[in-house]
């Protein structure tokens, strides 16, 4: 049992509402699910849930509320296909009963219908990036985004970006896992976040200093992620290279890979954290909102070779920047070439990097100091509540920021 879990920041009635919850959403967002779960009696809502009878899961017999989109027809494989129906969805979730409401949202969780007296904390992981960010990505990799059914799309997506807006001024307090989605938050919402870095659990991941002589990514395999991009890079290095992850690009990107790239698809966790421990180095190209798997990664004590945009900025040291502690190299564009001068300027100077080093910086990460942070942050987000401030009022003298 968790030692915080007595804490009882917020007295009364809590709910978790989350977005979706199946065997395949095994991402950052789910696994703060799961760390928020261990420090709060609170009960659990989504749009669908098939993890409550999946008896590999943590979840596996608990009571789970869910929304009509549970009976649709290949909900189970992902309600994204349903995207113009979530908002609508998520409002028919009767949350009455509840004193505080704690989101966990990348898409529609915190539009939830709530009333003066509760309270409603939302932990953004990211702002609707398909509404936002990635449109125009959506639009042209789509055949949705396509010839007449294309303009309604356009059409749906605007709709979609003005309820995320209007739903927005539902939650008092909204917390950010990162500084990079804290800007974005004011950007799309014109609303103040606190930035509190999810739990990685760095305790799963060995350190070894003694590393083999390949480059890993593990990543899913969808177009913003890059990974075409770094197989390109490798195929024109020549190093070896491991791919795992597993998405609709997989075909591509094996068709892409030359001999000295090895596309494993999808590994079992115990696969990815032997090859995670081995690599000479983690490589990702993606601008991502926090980036768990870079935290991972140096948690093994493998530096990181990243885009030096968006949450790498901060769980990674670059060597330029930082040559004392250093634990990672930027490159400042998703492309072949910027890559492949990163990849040779590491070759150039692996001497300089500590594993030690590298795993230090990934326990600033750790569950225990995300879970002292959001229980703190719920504890006085309830006593301003209590007192009738307003989140534009709401001021933390402590800093949060690692």
């Amino acid at each position: 049992m968790s030692e915080y879990q007595a804490r009882n920041p917020c007295p009364g009635k809590i709910v978790l509402v989350h977005e979706w919850l199946t065997p395949k959403a095994t991402g950052g967002s789910e696994l703060v699910v799961q760390e928020i779960l261990k420090y709060i009696d609170a009960d659990l809502y989504a749009l669908i849930d098939f993890e409550s009878t999946n008896p590999q899961s943590y979840l596996f017999g608990r009571k789970i509320g869910t929304t009509f989109l549970q009976n649709l027809p290949f909900a189970h494989r992902g309600v994204q296909k349903y995207l113009p129906l979530l908002p609508l969805a998520i409002e028919q979730l009767d949350l009455r009963e509840y004193d505080v409401i704690v989101s966990s949202s990348h898409a529609v969780a915190k539009g939830v219908l709530t009333n003066p007296q509760q309270l409603h904390i939302c932990y953004c992981h990211t702002p609707m990036r398909y509404a936002w960010d990635l449109t125009f990505d959506y639009l042209h990799s789509s055949p949705m985004g396509q010839g007449p059914q294309g303009l309604i799309t356009r059409y749906l997506l605007h709709r979609l970006r003005q309820w995320d807006v209007i739903s927005a001024n539902r939650v008092d307090f909204f917390i950010a896992n990162s500084q990079y989605t804290a800007r974005r938050i004011w950007r799309c919402y014109r609303r103040p976040a606190e930035v509190i870095y999810p739990p990685v659990n760095i305790e799963r991941f060995h350190l070894l200093t003694q590393k083999e002589d390949f480059y890993l990514t593990v990543s899913r395999l969808v177009s913003y992620k890059q990974v075409s991009v770094i197989v390109a890079a490798f195929n024109q290095l020549g190093y070896p290279l491991v791919v795992i992850g597993d998405g609709p690009e997989l075909p591509q990107i094996r068709q892409l890979a030359k001999s000295n790239v090895k596309v494993l698809g999808f590994q079992p966790d115990a696969v990815v954290e032997q090859y995670m421990a081995q690599a000479k180095a983690f490589v990702y190209a993606a601008c991502e909102d926090f980036g768990i798997a870079l935290v991972e990664a140096q948690a093994c004590g493998a530096p990181v070779i990243a885009y030096g945009a968006g949450g790498a900025r901060e769980t990674v040291i670059d060597i330029r920047e930082h040559p004392e502690g250093a634990t990672g190299i930027f490159f400042s564009s998703q492309t072949p070439a910027a890559l492949i001068e990163a990849v040779k300027f590491f070759e150039a100077s692996q001497a300089a990097f500590s594993p030690q080093r590298s795993r230090l910086n990934a326990a600033g990460f750790a569950p225990k100091i995300f879970a002292e942070r959001y229980l703190t942050f719920l504890e006085r987000s309830y006593q301003h509540h209590q007192t009738g401030f307003s989140s534009s009022k709401f001021y933390f003298p402590e800093s949060y920021t690692l």
